[in-house]
């Protein structure tokens, strides 16, 4: 059974500003020659990088909500020039929008069971996905969304 990784995306304040970044970093990479994929850098090293990398995703919140995930390709431990460990949470670039789902805020990340995930926004759900962000976020605070 797969298992998730949640975390505060620090710095967006929407799913447009967080592909707007994965966008910007992929044309720098590969105008610098390096391989355009994305990771992203954690202090912790995940005990369970089989699960998390068997299927798994990255579950990002922000503004106060789970709002889309990246699945997880790799986990690559190493230590940095301070001697600290680190690891690369390899992503696939592609951002999934899922149902918002509430979250008060942490440090570091946190596993996140597969039933305890929200779900991704399907088919029927495109309007809501469409919809501008701080739309959402009032409907959100609401308790309409």
């Amino acid at each position: 059974m797969s298992l998730n990784l949640i975390k505060l995306c620090v710095g967006c304040d929407s799913v447009e500003d967080l592909e707007e970044w994965i966008a910007f970093r992929h044309d720098e990479k590969r105008r610098a020659g390096e391989p355009a994929e994305q990771f992203h850098t954690t202090r912790m090293v995940p005990t369970r990088a089989s699960e998390l990398t068997d299927g798994g995703s990255l579950y990002w919140v922000i503004k106060g909500n789970v709002q889309c995930r990246q699945r997880l390709l790799e986990i690559r431990p190493f230590t940095d020039s301070e001697g600290i460990s680190r690891c690369h949470l390899v992503l696939e670039p592609a951002v999934v929008r899922t149902e918002w789902q509430p979250r008060r805020a942490f440090q570091g990340w946190r596993y996140l069971k597969p039933a305890d995930a929200p779900a991704d926004l399907g088919q029927g759900n495109a309007a809501l996905a469409e919809m501008p962000p701080k739309l959402r976020l009032e409907l959100a605070e609401l308790g309409l969304l």
